[in-house]
């Protein structure tokens, strides 16, 4: 029997539940080299579609024979031809990833992380594709959601199958990696959207004004606000019930957030360091950071999640043990990796000052994100 098309969720599950999968990408060298599908028992090989073309039966001999093979493209296109002339070549155990890396860009996949003493429910939603994080926390028929991405079908079917409304969207920060979902997800459920108003700078729509210390209430839930600045001078962190710091792009697992993408690395490196080093280490140490990013498949658990406790970071991630200050400001400011494709074009359509088709869209989303250093 042949072997169906693999749709990105079961790929998704594959690679949470470790499985081994080899995945034959036909992209060009260079779009591979900068981005592909990863994951711990993940295996690759690229060979792009023209050299596949040229001589099937010679890539066939550098295929696995014991298991499956997915082919990967961009959209999902040119893989359907590859498979069939693999296939004449008599390759058998072979299909194509429908949808492409775009497709397995936009996949969101839902994992719990813990119950709220006993009130609800929190999930993170793992953008695998992208390596962002987005959140949904659920209590007595209501949920919030926090750090939407902009694919909002996604969280509105899940809370439709946990029989919640969506009451609360919250952005951590005006992001410029990724087009956020926050306002729309908010407005197509009459829902309150969040906005850290230290960001403001100059959008374009409504919003009720995140400060610190402020307290929203979910189903009896307390998520309450932390002024974190640094990754932007508004960027603020969410204490979930007493047990959880989501942390937005300001503190990762194994790196920390970068300063630079609204041009002013120099005028918020100082309030970045003020956050890690001072303003974190006022909340509880016992804490368990949810980030909204993830920079390795590696930073993903044996549960499939993204997390760690607070005090376990300031043990073993190493840009929180950089005491002198000017050692700090080098590290930053001197490795900054390149800045996120089309950041400045996603920030402004985050503003609501650009209103880009779905195409552009994702085209403006196409590779990995850079929010780390």
């Amino acid at each position: 029997m042949a072997l169906q098309p693999l749709t990105v969720d079961v790929l998704a599950k594959k690679i949470l539940n470790n499985e081994e999968v080899f995945l034959l990408d036909i992209r060009k060298e260079e779009d591979y080299e900068g981005w592909a599908v990863e994951g711990r028992n993940v295996r690759s090989l690229n060979i792009p579609f023209k050299q596949l073309e040229s001589d099937p039966g010679d890539v066939k001999e550098k295929l696995p024979n014991d298991q499956p093979v997915y082919v990967v493209c961009a959209r999902g296109i040119s893989s359907q031809k590859a498979v069939d002339l693999l296939k004449e070549a008599g390759l058998e155990e072979v299909t194509y990833l429908e949808g492409g890396m775009t497709s397995w860009s936009e996949h969101l996949e839902p994992v719990k992380i813990g119950d709220l003493n006993g009130k609800g429910e929190l999930y993170q939603f793992l953008r695998l594709g992208k390596g962002c994080l987005s959140y949904m926390i659920i209590a007595n028929g209501e949920a919030a959601v926090v750090d939407a991405n902009r694919m909002t079908g996604h969280y509105e079917e899940f809370a439709k199958k946990q029989n919640v409304t969506i009451k609360h969207v919250l952005d951590t920060h005006l992001h410029a990696d990724h087009i956020s979902g926050g306002k729309e997800l908010a407005d197509q459920n009459g829902a309150t959207y969040w906005f850290p108003k230290q960001d403001d700078v100059g959008v374009e729509f409504s919003y009720s004004a995140l400060e610190d210390g402020k307290e929203i209430s979910v189903g009896g839930v307390t998520i309450a606000a932390f002024y974190s600045p640094g990754h932007t001078i508004g960027s603020t962190s969410f204490i979930v019930d007493q047990e959880y710091l989501l942390t937005g792009d300001i503190l990762f697992v194994q790196s920390i957030g970068r300063p630079d993408l609204a041009g002013k690395a120099e005028d918020w490196v100082e309030d970045l360091r003020q956050t890690l080093y001072n303003r974190y280490k006022e909340v509880s140490q016992d804490l368990t950071v949810l980030p909204a990013h993830f920079g390795k498949m590696e930073e993903i658990n044996e549960q499939g999640t993204v997390q760690a406790k607070l005090e376990d970071l300031y043990k073993k991630n190493d840009r929180l043990q950089v005491e002198d200050e000017s050692e700090f400001r080098h590290l930053v400011t001197d490795n900054l990796p390149p800045q996120p494709n089309s950041h400045e074009e996603i920030r402004k359509t985050n503003m609501g000052k650009k209103q880009p088709d779905a195409d552009e869209r994702r085209e403006m989303e196409v590779g990995p994100n850079r929010c780390a250093v």
